[in-house]
């Protein structure tokens, strides 16, 4: 206000032009038939600072807009799903023809104070992305630990959508193929399939091979393993249970492996057909993998499937021997003749022969997985 109250008073007080004063002092002659103007209708009051906010702003957000923007931040939220901007938008383009812009929202956001700022990061576009040209070209699979329980999770690369998630108190060889076989029920085989190097995936350090290997082998579809100690190949399943755990933290603690299997399966429902995903260009994942011609086991350059093993043995009181085929004990019915007898057992895949030590063949049979016990004849 001083140099106001100033030019107001020169020239009332001591009757100088307000030209001179314009000249003198680098301001406009407007400036100060505004501010006489000002002083003669409200006294020094009209001298002071006024705001150079407009009365009114034509392309502001309507409170409207604002309150479906808070509420449909806050439902997400509150359900653990993603709540940015970019989603926010893609949820309301759903519901209207015409909706505010992405950086509109995020400033409707910004606003509220539900905008956390970030430090600064590499940028996308220096990254170098991988990803499948058809839908099942590729799966991804993984297993997280979620409070005292363990999630595996399998999801198409090409187009994220989660073939299947499955809770267990811990995941054993048995249960990665159960889990791999109802998705490929729902979704049919992949071409190849992409995990790390835990032992429910790969026996290669033991120098054998665990039951999805040999599925795997089986089927014809190819078996890739990431690089030891980096996460980075399997970045996509890595990523979907960040996003699984996210939800899963905002919901009610359940009691029961039951209970959890009823909350993922939500999320996977939500995640697949609603949740507009970034990579995608904003797409639901069943969108995407619904769109072009699913791949196919083509077959491999792996050895033959046939996996080798060779056991010494002694028949058991009830004249049985017993061998473990796909995390599976089966059990072999040989006579109580033999029992205690010291016999060689010589596995090639299903076909098994139970040789004495001498090289008599006892018994040769095609084990039938579905039964635990071969009987004789």
């Amino acid at each position: 206000m001083g140099v106001a109250r100033y030019l107001v008073e020169a020239h009332v007080r001591e009757g100088r032009a307000v030209s001179e004063l314009a000249r003198s002092h680098g301001v406009h002659r407007s400036w100060i038939y505004k501010l006489l103007a000002r002083y003669r209708a409200e006294g020094e009051a009209g001298l002071e600072p006024r705001p150079r906010r407009p009365r009114r702003s034509p392309t502001k957000t309507s409170a409207g807009w604002v309150a479906e923007i808070l509420a449909l931040r806050g439902k997400l939220t509150g359900d653990g799903f993603d709540a940015g901007a970019q989603t926010i938008h893609a949820h309301l383009c759903r519901e209207h023809p015409d909706v505010p812009s992405p950086s509109t929202i995020w400033r409707v956001l910004k606003a509220a104070g539900l905008v956390t700022p970030q430090p600064h990061k590499r940028p996308r576009s220096s990254y170098v992305r991988f990803c499948a040209e058809l839908p099942n070209e590729c799966w991804q699979t993984d297993i997280t630990c979620w409070r005292e329980v363990e999630i595996m999770g399998v999801i198409d690369d090409h187009s994220r959508l989660c073939v299947t998630a499955n809770a267990f108190v811990r995941v054993t060889v048995a249960d990665v193929v159960s889990t791999f076989y109802k998705g490929a029920e729902r979704y049919g085989l992949p071409a190849s399939l992409l995990s790390d190097n835990g032992a429910v995936y790969t026996a290669a350090p033991r120098g054998g091979r665990c039951a999805i290997e040999s599925e795997l082998i089986a089927l014809g579809i190819v078996y890739k393993h990431s690089r030891p100690y980096h996460p980075q190949t399997c970045g996509k399943i890595e990523r979907f249970h960040q996003t699984l755990k996210k939800h899963l933290a905002a919901q009610t603690p359940v009691d029961s492996l039951a209970q959890l299997q009823t909350q993922i399966d939500r999320f996977v429902a939500y995640y697949n057909e609603v949740r507009p995903h970034r990579a995608l260009a904003r797409r639901a994942p069943a969108a995407v993998y619904a769109a072009r011609t699913k791949a196919a086991p083509h077959g491999n350059d792996h050895p033959p499937a046939r996996h080798y093993r060779v056991r010494h043995d002694n028949v058991d009181a009830s004249g049985t021997v017993t061998l473990r085929y796909r995390s599976r004990l089966h059990h072999i019915g040989l006579g109580r003749a033999h029992k205690g007898q010291r016999v060689l057992v010589l596995i090639a895949d299903r076909d098994v022969r139970v040789l004495t030590i001498d090289g008599e063949i006892l018994r040769q049979l095609e084990l039938d997985p579905s039964r635990d016990y071969q009987p004789l004849g």
